[in-house]
């Protein structure tokens, strides 16, 4: 989607941890009375596929699903704990610090032989907490299944860990409590949950308490009743999908988890008392950002049979979404806002239903409450029209089916279902409901939940909000008043039947014309996001909402990629609404204003203001390539985007978007017929060349350390270092230099050097990465996006956000180890380790269709082979020596540039120019070596020249 338009779908980057950290397990609480879905109207299942289920002796659930996706296996591990299980005062948290503490090791198998057993079979892993749950995932190639269902076995049933490493871990939670402060919709959504419960363990965030989380380190000995409560059979799923027999899959299970015993705790979750009136909470919010404010009222538990929580989903889904004529009024036409969404969550318990809107002016803020409120009154007054329904329904169905297009989705989505009742059949059950909601239904769900008694209004912001916003009014005061391409096609061929196309044209930010920074990707958004000649933006959204269609853009340095999805059913309807998106744009005013102000604040609010650890990245990348077309981020600058006018967008659209200057690529189930109705519809976009290509681009090299210390007011240290590079992926060291990077600091994974120095063995903070490829949006996913492509990159090392104080040491020590790699490169037995992992691995990060229909276009654009073709055969020809001799000749510990965010910027750079000694301390005992190590880092010499350290306002970064 649009990394500008923000609504439902904004909703993961809004609250990643907040509000849907609020995911679900056990049997849900049946709402009293409430109506159930009729057997006459259940449709056929929404999953197509067959599975095998069976219950073991010792209460394991075990369900094996064949997905017809070849080469992998994934196996989710939800287990019926989370937050909400927390009812000891002082425990808040727990269940999220435990899932820390499962990867912990055990006797057979301790943390590092473990984390060879995944790595060897080129796994990724990782596991999250909800309100309800906690899910470990593993994705890998199936010939290692059984070995992953032992390994995960063991330490289900045999977790040891020595309170030094629990002590440890600790303050790793500590650090992932600090990444998330920036981020002013967290707090907001804490504060929410406080006025909302006063008993119910909803009360708290997933996160928890920060005084309990602090506390963790004495929590040792509970750590261990915790894992005897919950980590019981009777508890636990094991999903096991992707190519499998389900019948070897299924006496695997049964050899290595039988002997599991059960557990005999019975949980006591208080019951929420009814609610005690109408609730306004205000957050006072430190450093300057947009206001928020949210109403929420209380929702009912999930059910599978019956029909209130579907119908509160689905009628908020409708009023408050995209296509509602609220998201139209604010967001579009008045422009108040620039985000409007909604959220009912799937519980165990009852829960809240939550609306909320970032305004764009703080006087505004009364205004966009009020007219919340008064749509909410509305809809307890006036159903829902059958056919928005009927859309509606739709939108649900090829949405649910269109993410199922690999092993891991299936696998994800069925755990977010299955544990309620550790039923395969629960997603079929649910949608089978949503198939019966009438608009009737819709209607007795308002007049039920939104209620006055019910009611949460929260706002945030740093200015002062209109005195009236804290009368909270009743909702009764707001009763509703009366040709021929010149371009070849890249298919990819397969059984899905979702269709999806990608248009990628040589047209990014290093084409930004100097003092209009920012206008390739407002050009792009004003694409994707303006509508066309025909139809207003509104009246797209609605006429693809029951398509599930989207049409989204992505701009980089040398690149802009449009992609667009729909089922094969809507193909035709589908292209007659998007394409001419790009062909006959509309180009309005007032789209202009709107998408111009959103870029902004994507600059100055969402990376700047509440993102430390990207804002770090990409300051780095623009130092690095400081006076080349690279030299500012791909959003702009702030003078360049306020110049920006929409005769600038007219133009650059004129110039960039041809046939000549396009690549196209489709995938799915398609025919003949789509791949021509997709070239006659390109073929109205004129037939020129395009934009010149842009110049070789060249980055400056430091001599020595240089350093640019952000100063900003902020909770932890962010630092990010590196150098420009020539290697890309048509150059011959592409391979061995991946290889290096990965075993120094493959993204999100626990095995690198890196993360074991600095975050395992230390408890630093929440991992350390490396990468030799931009990663824009590397803290919200696992895998970079396709189509990033560029003439030049960076080799850079991310440390994640550490404490203040141990800025100065987390730096040394990142570079002591980057000096190591150099010095004494890898070992055989690590070579091999790695190229083993990335052999396998390759496969996983190209698993989705989007991936494949990506990496596929990227590169024809490098003139390289197919990806994964191009990575094995170029592992297979590596020897340790040519690995080696690359990271010699490409990669510096001596002469980098270094970007640091941190608050006391004066205090640190007198550290670092004076080399004082910076040493750190640990909660936990730890092992002589490792102290001996410390002494020897605190103390080494970086000899950082003082004129070679500045220091920039945050505010000031990026302006011009």
């Amino acid at each position: 989607m649009s990394k500008r338009i923000l609504s439902r779908t904004a909703l993961a980057a809004l609250v990643p941890s907040a509000l849907l950290a609020f995911a679900p397990p056990a049997a849900a609480a049946a709402a009293p009375k409430a109506a159930t879905a009729s057997a006459a109207s259940a449709g056929a299942d929404v999953l197509p596929f067959k599975a095998h289920e069976k219950t073991l002796p010792n209460g394991l659930k075990v369900i094996v699903v064949p997905t017809g996706f070849p080469n992998l296996v994934s196996v989710h591990i939800p287990v019926q704990t989370g937050s909400r299980n927390e009812v000891e005062p002082g425990k808040s948290g727990f269940a999220h610090f435990f899932e820390h503490m499962m990867f912990r090791g055990t006797p057979t198998y301790p943390p590092e032989k473990y984390q060879q057993i995944i790595t060897k079979a080129g796994a990724r892993q990782n596991a999250y907490t909800s309100d309800d749950l906690t899910n470990y995932y593993t994705t890998f190639a199936k010939e290692d299944l059984e070995t992953v269902l032992k390994v995960e076995a063991d330490r289900f049933q045999h977790l040891s860990y020595p309170i030094e490493a629990f002590k440890t871990e600790s303050r790793a939670v500590l650090g992932e409590y600090n990444k998330n402060s920036a981020n002013p919709m967290q707090k907001l959504f804490e504060t929410q949950r406080e006025a909302a419960f006063s008993t119910h363990t909803y009360r708290h965030t997933t996160m928890g308490f920060l005084k309990d989380i602090e506390d963790m380190p004495n929590q040792y000995e509970y750590s261990k009743v915790f894992f005897d409560r919950w980590y019981r059979p009777e508890r636990t799923t094991v999903i096991i999908a992707g190519d499998v027999e389900p019948a070897k899959a299924v006496a695997m299970v049964e050899k290595y988890w039988g002997a599991w015993k059960r557990g005999s705790f019975k949980s006591n979750v208080p019951v929420e008392p009814a609610p005690r009136g109408a609730q306004y909470r205000h957050v006072a919010w430190q450093t300057p950002t947009l206001p928020l404010v949210t109403v929420a009222f209380r929702a009912p538990a999930f059910s599978d049979t019956h029909k209130d929580q579907a119908a509160l989903s689905m009628l908020l889904s409708l009023s408050f979404g995209r296509t509602s004529p609220l998201y139209k009024r604010l967001v579009q036409d008045e422009q108040k806002v620039d985000q409007l969404f909604d959220f009912v969550p799937n519980r165990v318990d009852p829960t809240l239903a939550t609306i909320g809107a970032r305004v764009k002016k703080p006087a505004d803020a009364l205004y966009v409450r009020d007219a919340i409120l008064q749509t909410v009154a509305k809809l307890r007054d006036e159903p829902v029209t059958a056919s928005a329904l009927a859309d509606a329904k739709s939108a649900n169905k090829y949405g649910l089916i269109r993410t199922l297009d690999n092993t891991e989705a299936i696998a994800s989505t069925l755990a977010s279902y299955v544990h309620f009742n550790r039923s395969y059949d629960t997603l079929n059950r649910y949608y089978r409901v949503v198939d019966s909601l009438t608009p009737a239904d819709l209607q007795a769900a308002a007049r039920k939940y939104l209620i006055d008694d019910s009611m949460v209004v929260t706002t945030l912001s740093h200015e002062a909000l209109p005195a009236g916003v804290s009368t909270l009014p009743k909702l009764a005061d707001f009763a509703p008043k009366a040709a021929d391409a010149k371009f070849d096609v890249l298919v990819q061929k397969s059984a899905l039947p979702q269709i999806r196309f990608k248009l990628l044209f040589a047209a990014g930010s290093a084409h930004d014309p100097k003092g209009k920074e920012g206008l390739a990707a407002l050009t792009a958004a004003m694409v994707a996001s303006s509508g066309s000649r025909e139809r207003k933006i509104d009246e797209v959204t609605k006429a693809l909402f029951p398509l599930a269609g989207s049409f989204s853009e992505q701009t980089d340095k040398e690149m802009t990629t449009f992609s667009g999805t729909t089922h094969k059913d809507n193909w035709d309807q589908f292209l007659g609404i998007a394409m001419p998106l790009l062909v006959d744009p509309g180009f309005r005013e007032e789209d202009f204003r709107r998408l111009k102000d959103a870029q902004k604040n994507a600059l100055v609010l969402d990376l700047k203001d509440n993102n430390e650890e990207e804002f770090g990245k990409e300051r780095l990348q623009a130092n690095v390539f400081a006076g080349t077309p690279y030299g500012h981020p791909v959003l702009g600058t702030v003078k360049g985007i306020e110049s920006i006018t929409l005769d600038d967008v007219k133009d650059f659209y004129r110039k960039a978007y041809t046939q000549g200057a396009v690549r196209v690529g489709i995938s799915g189930d398609v025919s003949d017929k789509m791949v021509a109705s997709l070239k006659t519809a390109l073929a109205r976009l004129p037939a020129a060349g395009g934009l010149a290509p842009t110049p070789a681009i060249r980055g400056r090299m430091p001599d020595g350390l240089d350093v640019e210390i952000i100063e900003k007011n902020t909770r932890a240290t962010a630092i990010s270092f590196g150098l420009p590079i020539e290697v890309t992926r048509s150059h011959p060291d592409f391979p061995a230099l991946w290889l290096a990077k990965t075993w120094l600091g493959e993204h999100r994974a626990s095995s690198a050097r890196l993360y074991q120095r600095i975050r395992e063995e230390r408890g630093m903070n929440y991992g350390d990465y490396a990468y030799i490829e931009a990663f824009p949006r590397g803290m919200f996913q696992f895998f970079p996006n396709p189509n990033l492509g560029r003439k030049a990159q960076l080799f850079e090392v991310w440390i994640r956000p550490v404490a203040p104080q141990n800025g100065h040491f987390a730096l040394r020590a990142a570079l002591f180890e980057l000096d190591k790699m150099i010095r004494n490169g890898l070992s055989q037995q690590d070579f091999e380790t790695t190229r083993g992992y990335l052999e396998k691995n390759v496969f996983v990060m190209t698993a989705t269709q989007d991936q494949q229909l990506g990496y596929a276009l990227d590169a024809q654009w490098y003139r390289t082979p197919e990806f994964t073709r191009m990575m094995r055969e170029g592992l297979a020809k590596l020897t340790v020596a040519d690995v080696n001799a690359a990271i010699r000749k490409h990669l510096s510990a001596k002469n980098l540039s270094v970007v640091i965010i941190t608050k006391d910027a004066a205090g640190l750079k007198d550290k670092l120019v004076t080399d004082a000694f910076s040493p750190i301390s640990y909660d936990a005992k730890k092992p002589q070596a490792l102290l001996d190590e410390d002494q020897q880092i605190g103390s080494m010499k970086l000899g950082i020249r003082p004129e070679a350290v500045r220091i920039t306002p945050a505010a000031q970064a990026f302006a011009e």
